[in-house]
């Protein structure tokens, strides 16, 4: 199968489109699959709060070949040799959980680059494959196009957000609602006053520095109302439209 070229950073640079980022929590490839080829401008692979492992994160970016849909990971801590290795499964971008600060962000984005730029090790065995280069060419062929995205999601991070924003080469930043409501002592609470506050500095700082934002958006008028604050990204959960839609599905033998 003919792989496609890395495009959701040229995508997410373009101010005229609203994209889709969905969470795969699901080990599988199956579902990773479907939701690729359903035309999901991308899939967020979770190593955080999943049950993934790396033999199946693999399998789930192979199963994005042959469509548009961008195979991201999200890993489980702001770790170099974390991001190395599932960029060298063929990832076409990283999910940074629980950045605080402006040195987290730096931290982040030099490990997605290789030297002289930034820290990562050579050795794209796998990813190589899943691009349809050969291994000498990976480096090329990928520079400049892999994805950094933070999650915004603690005190320290909305304290530090202009900083943050400041750094080069980030491209997206989503505020996690569920963590930051929970660090903040409000935890789901999200028409609290110092959660919104906390919301719209994050939006201004973003806005200001020009990098896309992203969101949660279960339902469209969710997602209408993100857009129209002037977000870029929705993201949904694969495992909580497969409750909602079997919950849904048992109310109808009532």
């Amino acid at each position: 199968m003919q792989s496609q070229p890395m495009a959701f950073k040229k995508k997410i640079s373009d101010p005229t489109k609203r994209l889709t980022a969905h969470v795969c929590t699901i080990p599988s490839a199956t579902v990773t699959q479907a939701m690729a080829a359903a035309g999901s401008d991308a899939v967020i692979i979770d190593l955080e709060h999943g049950a993934i492992d790396y033999a199946t994160a693999h399998a789930m970016i192979a199963a994005t070949a042959g469509t548009s849909c961008a195979p991201l990971v999200r890993v489980t801590e702001n770790d170099a040799a974390q991001v190395k290795r599932v960029l060298d499964l063929g990832a076409e971008g990283i999910v940074f959980p629980l950045i605080r600060s402006a040195e987290d962000a730096v931290r982040a984005v030099a490990s997605l680059r290789y030297p002289p730029n930034g820290t990562r090790g050579f050795g794209p065995f796998l990813a190589h494959s899943r691009w349809g280069t050969s291994l000498m060419d990976y480096r090329e062929a990928v520079d400049g196009s892999l994805v950094c995205c933070l999650l915004v999601e603690t005190r320290d991070a909305i304290e530090n957000i202009e900083a943050i924003c400041a750094v080069p080469g980030i491209d997206a930043i989503i505020p996690a609602q569920f963590d930051l409501s929970t660090d903040l002592g409000i935890s789901g609470q999200f028409d609290h006053p110092d959660f919104l506050a906390a919301i719209a500095k994050v939006e201004e700082a973003a806005n200001t520095a020009g990098i896309p934002l992203g969101n949660v958006g279960l339902a469209k008028p969710q997602a209408d109302a993100l857009f129209a604050k002037g977000y870029r990204i929705i993201a949904g959960f694969d495992i909580l439209w497969l409750k909602a839609m079997a919950a849904e599905t048992q109310s109808w033998t009532q």
